[in-house]
């Protein structure tokens, strides 16, 4: 597997848009729209689900059949407010127009018609602290599997204080086989804040037959095809990231590293 980290396609526009025939896997899609005020987006939604999240900024959304009117309050994702997001069916299609300037991730997976578009946010989210020590981090879980909100996506935010590690103890959800592990694909879409950092994520499997250890810049995306992925915040920047999960089973059952369970183990008696 190669081509792990993708960059930003230019600073405006649809800079990220990798499918699963892109990434060489077969569930999540993740798009990056970065809008001007007055710019719109707009897709079909296919053979897909759709979570429209609100980074940052303010737009228009519609989807579904359903007029959303203006949504988003949250102007940078290092304000730890929870996002605005919208679920839009498969078999519809979405608009968005930015009121402000505006950053709009579409987190995609196959799935079938049925549901009907709706907010999924901020209502409903709320801000979760996890780990301990330097391994302290904050999520925002959108659309995990508590939540019955989509049929195969699960999103979550994380922010990661400055010097902290996150995804950590090094975990893996590669094999179907629930319920000890789920199958899920992943991607994360990485923020720095000052943005001028930068931080580090390493893809490795425990045969060794992948291992990459990756720089990560603001705006980048990382593909999590296998194995285990944690990442690391130099002291002085702060690290966001969104994932993207979906596979064959919405559930997310993991297992960590056998070498490093022990700090799990320590920090949860």
């Amino acid at each position: 597997m190669t081509n792990l980290l993708r960059k930003p396609n230019g600073a405006s526009g649809k800079v990220h848009d990798i499918t699963p025939a892109d990434a060489g896997w077969g569930y999540v899609g993740f798009g990056l729209y970065r809008l001007k005020a007055g710019e719109t987006a707009s897709e079909p939604t296919g053979e897909t689900e759709v979570i429209l999240v609100l980074v940052e900024g303010k737009a228009k959304v519609s989807g579904g059949g359903r007029d959303f009117g203006e949504l988003g309050d949250r102007m940078s994702v290092f304000e730890r407010a929870p996002p605005h997001c919208v679920y839009v069916p498969a078999g519809s299609d979405w608009s968005a127009t930015a009121t402000t300037d505006c950053t709009l991730a579409v987190c995609t997976a196959p799935a079938m018609p049925g549901r009907e578009a709706q907010v999924i946010g901020p209502a409903g989210i709320s801000l979760v602290e996890r780990g301990k020590g330097a391994n302290t981090r904050y999520i925002y879980p959108i659309a995990m599997e508590d939540r019955d909100v989509a049929d195969a996506l699960l999103v979550t935010e994380v922010l990661t204080p400055s010097g902290n590690w996150s995804s950590y103890p090094p975990h893996r959800h590669d094999e179907d086989r629930f319920p000890e592990m789920t199958y899920l694909e992943e991607t994360y879409y990485h923020r720095l804040n000052p943005a001028q950092g930068f931080g580090f994520q390493r893809v490795f499997t425990e045969d060794g037959s992948l291992d990459e250890t990756m720089a990560v810049n603001d705006g980048d995306v990382v593909l999590v095809p296998k194995g285990h992925h944690p990442c690391g915040a130099p002291y002085g920047y702060e690290m966001y990231y969104l994932n993207v999960m979906a596979g064959p089973l919405r559930k997310w059952r993991f297992q960590n590293h056998p070498d490093h369970d022990w700090i799990y183990q320590r920090d949860n008696p």
